[in-house]
């Protein structure tokens, strides 16, 4: 994430030195969070770390987004928002709740503050407008997240790696549908003669 950030300020840098207006890109950095649970969980159950499964996204996530601040807090981010650019933001993805172990709405609601994008699925929405509690909770329990994150690290999971994965694995699943949106719009293309 933080790199997605920093490329986002230095294409914003490289475009404001070229005269080229900054005002009108928005940009999000997507955060697939049900997805880390899966690949993670397996391997604290495993290891002895069973009480940190499920803990894993939402710790990530609120140490992302304090990350985040600090970066579109910085000097070098205001200068750029006095011409005009807009902080890229987070984007929660795969809000659902894949272990039927969990509450369905657990992403969605510990997630809950300003400046993020929430990609949530129809059945977690309807899930959430029937029993969720809405509250700004992304700033609450910082240190339980950072303990988190420090008992997997001294456990052997490296989320460098994690991260790494799950961004090879997104490619994947995205690159195949992209392929087949551009197969279909050429086929369109040749049936109407252009």
């Amino acid at each position: 994430m933080k790199q997605s950030w920093k490329h986002y300020i230095s294409g914003l840098e490289k475009r404001d030195q070229q005269g080229l207006p900054i005002n009108q890109i928005s940009s999000v950095a997507s955060f697939f969070l049900s997805r880390i649970d899966i690949l993670v969980d397996p391997f604290l159950e495993k290891n002895a770390l069973s009480d940190l499964c499920g803990q894993v996204a939402i710790a990530s996530a609120k140490t992302a987004y304090q990350i985040y601040k600090r970066l579109f807090s910085s000097e070098r981010w205001k200068k750029l928002a006095e011409k005009g650019a807009v902080a890229q933001r987070l984007l929660w993805a795969s809000t659902s709740s894949k272990d039927p172990a969990f509450k369905d709405t657990r992403y969605v609601e510990a997630l809950i503050g300003p400046d993020t994008v929430n990609t949530i699925p129809l059945q977690t929405l309807e899930a959430f407008r029937d029993h969720g509690n809405p509250a700004s909770r992304l700033e609450e329990n910082l240190d339980k997240a950072a303990s988190i994150l420090e008992k997997i690290k001294v456990g052997g999971i490296d989320m460098e790696a994690v991260a790494v994965q799950l961004e090879n694995e997104g490619i994947d699943k995205f690159t195949e549908p992209f392929q087949k949106l551009l197969d279909a719009i050429d086929n369109q293309k040749e049936q109407a003669g252009v």
